[in-house]
């Protein structure tokens, strides 16, 4: 019997949806309609300073009705809210931190821009320069004193030690099978990781308590999602994700990295490009059929 599909919509309460989150949400949905199963609902609202009450009370009501005249359109209760489950990402923290891959990164943004900019040459990956490693060697003793002395700070994975760790155990897994970490997307095919194109990325900050890599991943396994779908945009993010399922030792979905909607100026519909929302096309008398529609269904 085949494992029912489990996916997600996971918006951010830091704004009004527009149309490329329709189109997540429907392409999500639709996948549970062809195939059976369950569609998810989840608010990703770790940024507690962007996040606000009101949008997350929007955010459901363009939902509503942007599934207007879809008889099954709708997703389970109750819905998860990352806020709930701070307890979840710091439990994961705590092992990842006994394995000795995590270290308390105290340089500022300015800091880290004039090492690579002093550099002869930096490494760039999918979101441009890589943090230089300038925190990597400090001691224990200096990053326990600065910790507790209150100095701001972002916890970062060792990349280098976490990929011959996660190797080793994926090894252990499979074994025979050279310890390599893949995942499924569906448009691509098996895919081989390589999360160290990110270097050592930030899973935690002392203000805020777990990053997007640390939170979808562990939320997904929480959830039982078993085909994540979003947007091409987040392709190269799987990569790190598949790593830390290795370390974590927890299920690997498949994956469905879609299309992106474009604006009229060719550019991929974003909030901080002022694309216009679900609740404006309301207020402008769009129907849902016709916002269906305009999302590519």
């Amino acid at each position: 019997m085949e494992t029912p599909t489990v996916t997600r919509f996971a918006p951010s309460p830091t704004g009004h949806l527009h149309l490329g989150h329709a189109h997540a949400a429907l392409f999500a949905w639709r996948k549970v309609c062809k195939y059976g199963g369950r569609f998810l609902l989840r608010i990703e609202d770790i940024d507690m300073e962007r996040c606000r009450p009101e949008f997350e009370r929007d955010l459901m009501a363009d939902l509503a009705w942007l599934g207007e005249g879809l008889s099954e359109f709708s997703w389970e209760q109750p819905v998860r809210r990352q806020s709930d489950c701070l307890a979840d990402y710091a439990q994961a923290l705590v092992r990842l931190e006994g394995m000795g891959l995590l270290y308390p990164c105290f340089c500022t943004r300015a800091q880290i821009r004039a090492e690579i900019g002093r550099a002869v040459t930096a490494s760039h990956g999918p979101d441009g320069p890589l943090y230089p490693g300038l925190c990597r060697g400090l001691g224990l003793k200096e990053q326990a004193a600065r910790r507790e002395g209150g100095e701001s700070y972002a916890l970062r994975l060792d990349m280098a030690k976490a990929i011959k760790l996660a190797t080793g155990m994926e090894e252990e897994r499979e074994t025979g099978k050279g310890g390599l970490l893949k995942w499924r997307d569906a448009v691509k095919g098996v895919i081989a990781a390589r999360p160290g194109v990110h270097g050592d990325v930030v899973l935690a900050r002392k203000d805020i308590a777990t990053s997007y890599h640390l939170a979808v991943t562990l939320d997904d396994h929480s959830q039982g999602v078993t085909l994540v779908t979003r947007g091409e945009d987040l392709f190269a993010a799987t990569h790190v994700h598949r790593l830390l399922q290795a370390l974590l030792g927890l299920y690997v979905p498949d994956y469905h990295h879609h299309g992106l909607i474009m604006g009229p100026d060719g550019q991929r519909l974003a909030k901080r490009n002022k694309a216009a929302t679900l609740r404006e096309l309301r207020k402008d008398g769009v129907t849902p059929v016709e916002a269906r529609k305009m999302a590519g269904f």
